[in-house]
């Protein structure tokens, strides 16, 4: 969160204790259960991102739909040395 400037460095688990990356909170993160939820196959876990935030935004996610329309979504992706990738989608 801090590496993407969501936060500042430190301050991650304050936002996951109080809440604010639940669901329902000010900044849902990994509204899927993220890689410890689905696993983390090697270049797919990207476009998984990618299509959680597609489901989001066009409010299509179930019951892990973030409330009041989204209008924004980021996914981030880092591994290995020199791969890391960032998508912003729009509505």
């Amino acid at each position: 969160m801090a590496e993407t400037g969501l936060c500042a460095h430190g301050d991650q688990e304050k936002l996951i204790a109080d809440g604010s990356t639940r669901i329902d909170g000010s900044l849902p993160i990994n509204t899927d259960g993220g890689c410890l939820a689905n696993g983390e196959p090697v270049g797919a876990s990207g476009l998984r991102q990618v299509y959680e935030n597609v489901l989001q935004l066009r409010g299509d996610a179930g019951p892990r739909q973030v409330p009041g329309s989204p209008k924004v979504a980021f996914t981030h992706v880092y591994g290995a040395p020199g791969v890391s990738a960032c998508t912003l989608l729009t509505v």
